[in-house]
């Protein structure tokens, strides 16, 4: 209710504004949809109408028909994007629009507000008399402002580099289908032909100057409000397009020159600059692949002297590019909400037709370094996974038994945070995952597992990661065994006295004598019973055995040696656990 009284208040607001705009001439729309039938193109504006207000439904030519709000004036209608848009009326992609792209209307039925000529034509009524209905009349084509002659001379001071640029044009308007190559053929006179007669002009195939100016402003008009400026950063040694309507300079941070949202659109701009050769180069490939701004999922791409990356997940599309030349190593990142692909392809065009290197790089001393965090990189979020656990090295290739927990709707799964791992086996009743890492691992020791049961009471440690891979390493969490069984009898499952964190879940049970006697399962309170804070469970060693059995990993037996100092259980246990960790 809030939401709509506030969109309310909006609405009167934006209306005393129409009335200035109109009484100014001063008029801007913002468009939200552009259909390929009338039909369907009245549907979407009854329905827009149901929720807003000022909705109209207007002909752009060629057979596409939009919806857009408005009139207004040019602040107003500004506002009224990036209000709609955060409220999640209108769609991310609307922009805004003149009053030239739009013909007849066809929605309110009867409107005119563009106050286009119109005739009054009789047409006969369901009871045979003579009724009389307004039509609102289609533009006729309008008078050249260049002979075709002229036009062809206006046409030869082209650059090869702007007739692809037209070509292009033509192109993404759907008129042209061939390859973008500057040379003006058949094809190219015929998408001409075609532009013309769908914008209302004589179809001579070739563009006047007046022309090729609005096929260019059709082209471009999903940026507006972007406001592309060719941004020099001298500290940086770099100079490029940037979309300074979304963002603004914010802050430098060694290696980066930061470029953060202003508005609605929450977008991101980094110039990348600093001194170094190729291994430098490889190691920025890696961190920046640590970072929030890189999705997982994305085309990764590394050469001798260059990288790109590309990401996206379910929030943003993110494009890295970086070059190494003559020592010196600049690139840049776009960061773009999900679901706006015209538009930030388009601008990605931009930045890199325009990216371009000027003297110097970044100091590494630049920056203030305020904000200081192990979760920061540069003033970047690094990359945090959704989970991480422990789990223990059972044969010298590096397979893994750990908690099924973790393995569960993960898009990527790692062990120590590097080495990706595969799932091979899981046993979800008993709560078991085995893993396998994608390259063979050398681990420093493997599990030895217990045969027969441990004495009740008897001293037992886990191993693991207590604060899920905070520390670096493994610690050691001493208890008891308390039962050899379940709560409820379960003889595949010990109990132990032990204050063990969610991050130990997974790792290996030690008895005295450093055999593995289980793997420490999660906590888990069933039907509202709290247990107390020193009770865990683990499952034994014979359910491990009977998974790795099943699996071909032949397991190790634990041969008794005596019972074991603290610091040499510690020793054995860290040497066998591995950190588990589950990303999205």
């Amino acid at each position: 209710m809030i939401r709509v009284f506030l969109s309310f208040c909006f609405a009167i607001l934006v209306s005393v504004h129409v009335a200035q705009a109109q009484s100014n001439q001063d008029i801007a729309w913002v468009q939200i949809e552009a259909q390929p039938s009338l039909t369907i193109a009245q549907s979407r504006a009854q329905i827009y109408a149901q929720d807003i207000q000022d909705v109209n439904g207007f002909s752009l030519g060629g057979g596409w028909y939009a919806v857009a709000l408005g009139p207004y004036t040019p602040a107003d209608a500004q506002q009224v994007l990036s209000v709609y848009r955060s409220e999640g009326l209108i769609p991310r992609d609307s922009f805004l629009v003149e009053t030239a792209a739009f013909r007849s209307q066809f929605w309110p039925v009867g409107a005119n507000v563009l106050n286009l000529p119109s005739q009054t034509r009789p047409q006969l009524g369901t009871d045979g008399a003579t009724e009389t209905v307004t039509v609102v009349e289609e533009p006729q084509p309008d008078p050249i402002d260049e002979t075709p002659r002229e036009a062809r001379a206006s046409e030869a001071e082209l650059s090869k580099q702007e007739r692809m640029e037209l070509q292009s044009w033509l192109k993404w308007a759907g008129f042209y289908n061939s390859t973008i190559d500057g040379a003006f053929g058949r094809g190219t006179r015929g998408s001409m032909s075609a532009w013309q007669q769908d914008n209302g002009y004589e179809a001579t195939g070739v563009l006047t100057t007046r022309q090729r100016a609005e096929l260019r402003s059709q082209y471009f008009a999903v940026l507006e409000g972007m406001d592309l400026q060719l941004v020099s950063a001298p500290e940086a040694g770099i100079e490029m397009q940037i979309p300074m309507g979304v963002v603004r300079k914010a802050d430098t941070e060694f290696p980066f020159v930061h470029y953060d949202a202003t508005g609605d659109v929450p977008a991101k701009v980094l110039l990348i600059s600093q001194a170094g050769d190729q291994n430098t180069l490889f190691g920025l490939y890696d961190i920046m692949q640590t970072l929030e701004i890189v999705p997982l999922t994305g085309d990764r791409s590394r050469k001798d002297k260059s990288f790109t990356l590309q990401g996206e997940n379910a929030k943003i599309t993110s494009h890295t590019e970086v070059t190494l030349k003559d020592g010196e190593i600049k690139g840049f990142t776009l960061v773009w909400p999900k679901g706006d692909e015209e538009r930030r392809t388009r601008i990605l065009g931009e930045m890199q037709a325009s990216f371009s290197r000027t003297d110097g790089v970044l100091d590494p001393a630049a920056g203030s370094n305020a904000a200081q965090s192990i979760d920061l990189l540069s003033g970047l979020d690094i990359r945090r996974p959704k989970m991480s656990r422990s789990g223990f090295f059972v044969d010298t290739s590096g397979t893994v038994v750990t908690s099924s927990e973790v393995v569960q709707e993960c898009t990527r799964l790692t062990l120590e945070g590097d080495y990706p791992a595969t799932v091979v086996a899981t046993d979800a009743d008993r709560g078991i995952a085995l893993l396998r890492p994608v390259e063979t691992l050398a681990p420093l020791s493997v599990a030895a597992l217990r045969q027969g049961e441990a004495r009740l009471q008897s001293e037992i440690a886990v191993a693991g990661y207590s604060y899920e891979g905070v520390l670096g390493a493994p610690t050691m969490t001493f208890g008891t065994l308390s039962d050899i069984k379940g709560l409820r009898g379960e003889t595949d499952v010990k109990r132990l006295a032990l204050m063990a964190q969610p991050g130990d879940t997974g790792g290996p049970v030690l008895d005295s004598q450093g055999g593995v006697l289980g793997m420490l399962l999660p906590r888990v309170n069933a039907n509202g019973q709290q247990l107390p804070e020193n009770v865990s469970f683990a499952v034994g060693s014979d359910a491990i055995r009977t998974l790795l059995d099943e699996n071909g990993i032949r397991s190790a037996n634990n041969a008794s040696s005596g019972a074991q100092a603290p610091e040499d259980l510690t020793r054995i246990g860290s040497a066998m656990t591995v950190l588990v960790s589950c990303w999205n």
